[in-house]
């Protein structure tokens, strides 16, 4: 499972660099492992993850599982329990969306405290309903946490593919780059956020997420 830990300054990098960096568990289970390591640091701390190329994350794996297989059932159960301990995790995040962001990867990218989207290629998109899902009453509420709601019901109604200035404009994006500075600029909202201080900020997210993370079977 290719997804690589590196250092800039205070600021862990997570490089996801597996084609289209589709969720299964053995995905989850890297970036748990990950996120375990990153809790025993102590001093300043921000994270920021990334993927490769073309893509930030393609969605669940249904190469590898049929939907409403209980693999697929298995692996939704622990994409909500991480996306719950990353809105809770006690360190700031940023999302630097590269490439697509589609699906379940769209989902994770909401349980970051900062989105930084790729300018002029790759779209943000909700398509469950274009492949016959359909986004459960556990998981709406990540999006409707993060984005407006108006934005949010619009996404898994139409399958809509958000390009960076719309994604911005809609509240989906914070901040937009080009190519070559889109992991830079995440970095930077990383670093200057890796200051706070650890204790507030697990209780404050703790407060503003707490009941949407236990939603998802996050245990704190």
């Amino acid at each position: 499972m290719d997804i690589a830990l590196t250092r800039e300054g205070d600021v862990a990098v997570l490089t996801w660099n597996e084609g289209e960096n589709r969720i299964n568990h053995e995905s989850l289970g890297r970036l748990h492992e990950i996120l375990d390591e990153l809790e025993t640091i102590e001093g300043p701390l921000a994270f920021v993850l990334t993927g490769h190329g073309k893509f930030f994350c393609n969605g669940l794996d249904l190469g590898s599982f049929e939907p409403f297989s209980p693999e697929y059932y298995a692996t939704l159960v622990e994409l909500r329990r991480t996306i719950g301990r990353i809105l809770v995790f006690p360190a700031y995040s940023v999302a630097a969306l590269n490439g697509h962001t589609f699906a379940a990867g769209a989902l994770i990218s909401c349980a970051f405290d900062y989105r930084v989207m790729r300018a002029d290629r790759g779209y943000w998109c909700m398509n469950e309903v274009n492949i016959g899902l359909a986004v459960d009453a556990e998981l709406w509420p990540v999006l409707t946490n993060r984005l407006p709601r108006a934005t949010a019901l619009h996404a898994v109604t139409t399958a809509h593919r958000y390009a960076g200035p719309e994604a911005l404009a809609r509240g989906i994006a914070d901040e937009l780059a080009g190519e070559d500075r889109v992991l830079a600029c995440a970095v930077e909202v990383a670093q200057a956020a890796s200051t706070i201080d650890k204790k507030a900020l697990r209780y404050q997210k703790r407060v503003t997420h707490g009941d949407v993370a236990r939603g998802l079977g996050f245990k704190f």
